[in-house]
């Protein structure tokens, strides 16, 4: 069992279903920042107390109204009872769901509308050395899931000196032999513990914005610092949420 926390943004009518744990080992996961852990692969915060039981979570999401539902991590789809709720949203509840962040391992998945897919790198060594799993898998997944008509949309963590622009470019254009319009979000690092990357500049952002803009055409950019990043509820109401469960 993973899931550990059900969400609920009433203004939006939404809730979510929280994970620990993760398959991947990327040493920039932005997840690192809540604890300082680091070098510990699937592991980036402490442990919760307890894990919920797939009926316990069923009858939370039954007592609110929502229109989405969506699963977060960690990596959602190392929760053995994820199909369960998947199928229990659309099929008891009719409701849509969604990995609100995913690295793709396990796509497309029965049910399920849409996914948010974190893209490591483009070059295959580097995928496998970030993440201890080979880029043509995931990247193949992605593939998959989108010819079956999933709502995809991609980010990447731009890392000057380990993720550089030539990284991020390349998968921006392999993105955009798929679909130009598949919505792509340039993440700027944000340094955790234990790492010798540094944060990128504003004017490294501009340059992997412009070089992805090339390809696609819906490329946004985040480029926050650690206190914002631990804080997202004071700029962003989709993060103000009620706990559930």
């Amino acid at each position: 069992m993973a899931f550990y926390k059900v969400t609920f943004n009433e203004k939006y009518r939404f809730a979510t279903v929280h994970n620990y744990g993760c398959t991947f080992r990327c040493p920039f996961c932005s997840y690192k920042l809540k604890s300082g852990e680091h070098g510990k692969p699937g592991l980036s915060y402490p442990a919760p107390e307890r894990y919920l039981k797939t009926q316990e979570i069923e009858e939370a999401l039954s007592q609110v109204s929502i229109e989405k539902l969506y699963f977060m991590g960690g990596e959602p789809t190392v929760a053995g009872d994820l199909q369960t709720i998947i199928d229990f949203a659309k099929e008891t509840l009719g409701i849509s769901a969604y990995l609100g962040h995913t690295n793709g391992s396990k796509l497309p998945l029965p049910n399920l509308k849409g996914a948010n897919v974190g893209l490591k790198a483009w070059d295959d060594n580097l995928h496998l050395a970030i993440t201890g799993k080979k880029k043509k898998e995931i990247f193949d997944n992605f593939e998959r899931a989108y010819r079956e008509g999933m709502e995809l949309k991609a980010n990447v963590v731009y890392v000057p000196g380990l993720v550089d622009v030539d990284q991020v470019e390349g998968i921006a254009a392999w993105l955009a032999g798929l679909n130009p319009g598949i919505p792509f979000h340039i993440m700027g690092y944000i340094p955790v513990p234990g790492q010798e990357y540094e944060r990128p500049t504003a004017e490294q952002m501009k340059e992997v914005d412009a070089a992805c803009r090339r390809y696609l055409q819906n490329v946004a950019v985040s480029h926050i610092d650690q206190e914002r990043a631990l804080n997202l509820s004071s700029r962003d109401d989709r993060f103000a949420v009620t706990r559930l469960l």
